[in-house]
């Protein structure tokens, strides 16, 4: 069975997430996205893992209105350093969490939190709890693992080998993380890191496996590709959109290429600060073009709201005749995910044909990216009438 998994949210209980990040909406939100498997996020905050603990349970994953819950948590080192943790169950929570507090001030508080210990000690103790490490989207300029290293041995040392995926973030897709050959034996992931519940940001990326059963087990087994179960589709947003993509001055957001930031010194002509993109971190790190057998495909998708809200040229997605839209195609076909991604485009024949061309698009990769960099985010235009997304990059906000 093929099932979509979001395996990085926040819950409320993180810093700057909506309070509408709670179990019944996200369950409700997952099933009209069409996501199966909804990582809880947080999983060692006290208040949420007591919320956890009222779910039914089936194979120590928790289940809510058909939607389940696998027990995850996002943790930061002491160089601030993100790491994503995929725990069994919630007692392995809780064994996690007295391992960990004693080295965090803000475990309590905060459903992300901060530990004082190197990412080897990290994944040392996830070993222990027999939870599955990897870094949360690596290659993002702050809090990443290539923001501060050069490789995974840098930050895990001995325990390197233990390291199962690498979670890709908004800021790269494959084409980018394949060229860094020390990758090529791992699985990645594409998760939305959602900070609040509606569909243009749960699973705004997310990983399709093939696996016989939704357990913990069956997850495991496909994240190491074993006895036939493997990632068979990763989805997310082109890395063009994000603000950091290309390297750019800070202060006028003018671009530079690798080669004249480092003649230039990293300091632009207006005087401000040029920050390195994470395409010219990716070229710093390269050491192949192949791609490794085992690879699926990346399709790169866009939430249908704003693709809805691009194609007919609205300014917001919260238009009357864009909610309208999208509720018809979810409707229709059970699933923003199966319009996006698996339905027939010849069998939408009830909305806008400006809506079906502009997914059609997205399909193809015929949408035009000018991509971001200095903090501004880049922006994408659809073939032929070039219309602009509605919005432009304020729709993308910040997580």
């Amino acid at each position: 069975m093929q099932i979509n998994a979001d395996l990085h949210i926040h819950s409320k209980y993180s810093m700057a997430t909506s309070q509408r990040m709670e179990l019944q909406v996200i369950a409700g939100e997952a099933r009209k996205k069409g996501v199966h498997i909804v990582g809880s996020g947080d999983c060692l905050h006290p208040l949420w893992r007591r919320e956890l603990e009222r779910l039914n349970s089936e194979d120590d994953l928790l289940v809510l209105d058909d939607t389940y819950f696998i027990p995850t948590v996002e943790v930061e080192d002491r160089n601030r350093v993100h790491h994503l943790l995929i725990v069994p169950s919630l007692s392995k929570a809780d064994e996690l969490y007295e391992r960990f507090k004693t080295h965090s001030e803000n475990i309590d508080e905060d459903g992300r939190p901060s530990v004082n210990l190197s990412g080897e000690e990290i994944a040392e103790i996830a070993r222990d709890s027999e939870s599955l490490i990897g870094p949360a989207h690596a290659f993002t300029p702050w809090t990443s693992i290539y923001a501060y290293h050069n490789s995974l041995s840098e930050c895990y040392s001995d325990l390197t080998d233990y390291i199962s995926f690498v979670e890709l973030g908004l800021s790269a897709d494959t084409a980018y993380a394949d060229r860094i050959s020390e990758l090529h034996r791992l699985t990645f992931l594409t998760n939305s890191d959602a900070h609040s519940p509606w569909p243009n940001k749960l699973a705004r990326e997310f990983t399709r496996f093939e696996v016989e059963s939704i357990t913990f087990e069956e997850l495991k087994k496909a994240i190491f590709r074993g006895d036939g179960r493997r990632p068979t589709l990763n989805i997310g947003f082109f890395p063009e959109e994000g603000k950091y993509n290309e390297s750019a001055c800070i202060r006028c957001f003018k671009h530079y290429t690798l080669r004249e930031a480092v003649r230039m010194s990293w300091r632009c002509v207006c005087g401000g600060r040029i920050k390195k993109g994470v395409r010219d971190r990716v070229e710093e790190l390269a050491d192949t073009t192949e791609h490794p057998d085992h690879r699926p495909p990346y399709l790169h998708i866009f939430p249908l709201s704003e693709i809805i809200t691009m194609a007919l040229g609205h300014s917001s997605q919260n238009t009357k005749t864009v909610q309208r839209a999208w509720n018809e195609l979810v409707e229709a076909f059970g699933s923003e995910v199966k319009v996006l991604v698996d339905i027939d485009l010849e069998r939408i024949d009830f909305v806008d044909e400006r809506i079906v061309e502009a997914i059609r698009a997205f399909r193809e990769k015929r949408v035009i990216l000018h991509p971001g960099g200095g903090g501004k985010y880049g922006w994408i235009e659809l073939p032929k009438r070039m219309a602009r997304r509605g919005g432009g990059q304020a729709s993308l906000s910040d997580f």
